[in-house]
């Protein structure tokens, strides 16, 4: 059941893409921010709770949905139910249009309309960066992009399907993902949480996506250049154990012979442009070609899981 959800959601997504401003999104997010305002009080232990209620809470309702249809009305309509859930929360054309749009304008030379584009994407401040920062950063926004829209959700949902979990996999991951980047929004005002709250959901974040990150930096690696995405992952590991996107972005570097890494953009709401210089990785300047070079990178990875999971799903047909 997982290969063929995963193989017709990603196909549904790529024929039909879901609005950014859908009703679905838009529930969760009031949902989210309901349950920060009437559940968090500022403690440890009362932010887990309203952590669980937020993330856990409408994983186990999805799980509900599809154990009633199994058993109610077939497995047929519990598939169509995993791949409308895969539907939700997977998907490329979530997030490449972004990348589309300022590849387009890079090609066009175009330049200030590619730092409008990314601004307005990643709600940064950009100034003048030259032309080689701007594919730097949409590469290494896109790259963890689509970790955190495929390969992680991808990763929860195989694994977990395997006990039957598969629903509560992706829901668990997506929201976790999604409550992360929401909450610390104190600006906005549909949001109140504490920093206790925030915190824990960040701690919850790095925890969830600890093993998915690396799964899909081993899958770059394997797909690209071995050695090289290995070694470009150990060395980032060895100097920053907990950072997860670093890992994906160290051995995306590797894979494809690209430098990345160093001043990083701002939120719209600092009075700076970039923070202080991080460590690079070794390999070529970013080019307009790198693109090309990504968009594969990223395909060759999809098929190969897919193509494991099919293998996967044949033996235990078989067997």
């Amino acid at each position: 059941m997982s290969f063929f959800a995963i193989l017709l959601a990603l196909v549904l997504e790529q024929a039909r893409p879901l609005k950014t401003h859908n009703l679905v999104f838009t529930t969760i997010g009031r949902w989210a921010a309901w349950v920060a305002r009437t559940f968090d009080a500022g403690t440890r232990q009362q932010a887990w709770i309203t952590w669980g209620i937020a993330v856990i809470g409408p994983a186990l309702l999805s799980m509900l949905v599809h154990w009633g249809l199994e058993f109610g009305l077939g497995w047929f309509m519990a598939v169509l139910w995993n791949v409308a859930l895969l539907y939700l929360t997977l998907g490329f054309r979530q997030f490449s249009h972004h990348f589309t749009g300022i590849r387009e304008a890079l090609e066009n030379s175009e330049e200030n309309k590619a730092r409008e584009l990314l601004a307005e994407w990643q709600q940064v401040q950009v100034g003048q960066i030259p032309r080689s920062e701007i594919v730097r950063h949409v590469i290494e926004y896109s790259m963890v992009a689509a970790h955190r829209h495929v390969f992680g959700v991808f990763f929860w949902y195989a694994v977990l399907s395997i006990i039957g979990l598969g629903p509560v996999g992706a829901v668990v991951y997506r929201l976790t993902e999604f409550v992360q980047r929401k909450w610390p929004m104190s600006a906005n005002p549909n949001t109140v949480s504490s920093e206790v709250l925030c915190a824990v959901a960040a701690r919850a974040w790095v925890a969830m996506d600890w093993l998915p990150s690396r799964m899909t930096a081993l899958g770059f690696a394997i797909v690209g250049s071995f050695e090289e995405a290995m070694d470009g992952w150990r060395n980032h590991a060895q100097n920053f154990p907990e950072d997860n996107d670093g890992v994906i972005l160290a051995a995306t570097a590797g894979a494809i012979n690209i430098r990345l890494g160093g001043a990083s953009l701002q939120s719209s709401d600092d009075d700076s442009a970039v923070s202080s210089d991080s460590s690079s990785t070794p390999g070529r300047s970013p080019e307009i070609a790198h693109f090309a070079q990504v968009v594969g990178l990223v395909w060759r990875t999809v098929i190969m899981w897919l193509v494991l999971v099919a293998l996967l799903t044949m033996a235990n047909l078989v067997g």
